[in-house]
């Protein structure tokens, strides 16, 4: 039950991070500040809130879940992370602070035309409106019950404190409730892991038992089929291009590197953010496996049956967790969830003024449409959350769809405008489509499910930005040596 101290709990959360996001943005503001904090942000509050806005509700969840019903073998992404750390650190960030730009985007146009810089802007719009209904929409399925409110409300609550504190503050309230998020949120995935392992006989005898049953089991070199999801071929080196692509080509990412004083505080914050990630990966991985201990192995409570495997840390919150704790940890679904709505929404808003709109002027005109567009990105997230609700199929398979099929070319645009020498844009927008195409060639696409091709199935979805990438940068090359005297 969700007592009155667990509502006291999440009430005084709430209020609190909303104070951190007006106090931290308190003072005079103009575009700069309310976009980048003045380009002298902290490295560890920048570093923080990376992890933080990469970090969702999602990651919350679903880590538990899946270590529950299987291991924790996706924790071999991180290997992917630390390339892409390097890659990012070296290619990308050096670049993107010489540039002078005030969006990534910007540079596609210094490199190639306005078109291409827009044809990017919105790609990456429409994923990451996408991605935030359904990030908004899947820790809603999770606070509706346990708090007894309607999900279409729950979502709202989530999204109109967010908006709030990100309209008023910009980019420093962003980031200083970042910050406090991600502490709420590792505080409460650490007190879960606790409360279990006193009840199954300690820490020792938790991880042992979780041991003996394969839940630790976390490397898998003996499967190198690319149609496999869970090995190290796919889950640990391809998934790098993914992380590449997130960490290189993310507007919310770039805006936190351009928000540093140089490119060494930049790389810092990157590394803590990878280091930081680590952490909060294992120890959600670590509370799924804790919890098959709890109701499998020592049957400390008993599970019932309509309680399917991704219900079963939300069950755990609301009947097992002692009172105020549980009120904690649903906090933390929160600030996760609020974290990355506000991130989202910021960036969308710089996005769309300086890449979409293109408005070159940094006045108190660009400043209020910026802060207009950041309440209207908002509205457009929660009415995607609200259509997520509607959703028959898996919200998975339609998140990773749309993942490969922007990230990748977004990538290939950046790796062109680096390494790619010159291109007609006419070319360059052939090879993105084609990039496109052939991740739904590949995959087929979720929202049509008697769509087939002979060649799906062969690869598992941590390839699909590495296809897109692949086929878009070698595409654009080839039409310009075939066809560029025409």
């Amino acid at each position: 039950m969700f007592t009155a101290l667990d509502w006291t709990v999440l009430v005084v959360y709430i209020l609190f991070s909303v104070a951190v996001g007006l106090f931290a943005s308190r003072g005079k503001k103009n575009f700069k500040s309310y976009m980048f904090g003045n380009g002298s942000m902290p490295w560890v509050a920048i570093g923080i809130s990376l992890i933080a806005t990469s970090v969702s509700a999602t990651t919350f969840l679903g880590n538990p879940s899946h270590a529950y019903a299987t291991d924790m073998t996706y924790l071999m992404n991180n290997f992917g992370a630390f390339i892409a750390i390097i890659v990012v650190g070296w290619v990308f960030i050096p670049r993107f602070k010489k540039a002078g730009i005030t969006s990534a985007y910007e540079l596609l146009e210094n490199r190639f035309s306005l078109p291409v810089r827009r044809l990017a802007a919105v790609f990456y719009s429409l994923h990451l409106l996408l991605r935030m209904g359904i990030l908004l929409y899947a820790p809603s399925l999770v606070l509706a019950p346990i708090l007894g409110i309607d999900i279409h409300f729950a979502i709202l609550i989530t999204a109109v404190i967010a908006t709030a504190y990100t309209w008023y503050g910009g980019f420093k309230a962003v980031v200083w409730t970042d910050v406090l998020q991600f502490l709420v949120l590792f505080g409460g995935g650490a007190v879960t892991l606790a409360v279990i392992a006193d009840a199954v006989g300690g820490f020792s005898e938790m991880a042992h038992l979780a041991s003996l049953h394969g839940k630790t089991r976390w490397l898998d070199f003996s499967n190198w089929d690319p149609a496999y999801p869970r090995n190290f071929l796919s889950a640990g080196l391809v998934y790098a291009v993914m992380e590449i692509a997130i960490r290189g080509c993310d507007q919310q990412f770039v805006q936190r590197y351009l928000s540093c004083k140089n490119v060494s505080e930049a790389n810092r914050s990157s590394i803590l953010s990878m280091v930081l990630g680590v952490f909060v990966s294992v120890l959600f991985f670590w509370v799924g496996a804790a919890l098959y201990v709890f109701f499998q192995v020592k049957h400390v409570a008993e599970l019932p049956a309509s309680v399917n495997v991704n219900e079963v840390f939300p069950y755990f919150l609301l009947h097992i967790l002692p009172p105020g704790v549980t009120g904690l940890v649903v906090a933390a679904i929160y600030a996760a969830a609020m974290s990355s709505l506000s991130s989202a929404i910021n960036s969308l808003g710089n996005t769309t003024v300086k890449d979409i709109l293109h408005i070159r002027e940094e006045n108190a005109a660009s400043l209020s449409k910026a802060k207009l567009w950041t309440i209207l990105w908002a509205v457009l997230s929660t009415g995607c959350a609200f259509m997520a609700v509607r959703m028959t199929r898996s919200l998975l398979d339609n998140a990773l769809f749309f993942t490969g099929l922007f990230t990748g070319p977004l990538l290939a645009l950046f790796l062109l405008a680096f390494f790619g020498g010159y291109l007609k844009t006419r070319f360059v927008f052939a090879g993105v489509f084609l990039g496109m195409a052939a991740t739904v060639i590949l995959n087929g696409i979720p929202m049509c499910p008697a769509f087939h091709t002979p060649l799906m199935g062969v690869f598992s979805h941590f390839w699909n930005p590495l296809i897109s990438c692949s086929v878009t940068f070698i595409s654009a090359v080839l039409l310009h040596r075939i066809f560029r005297k025409a």
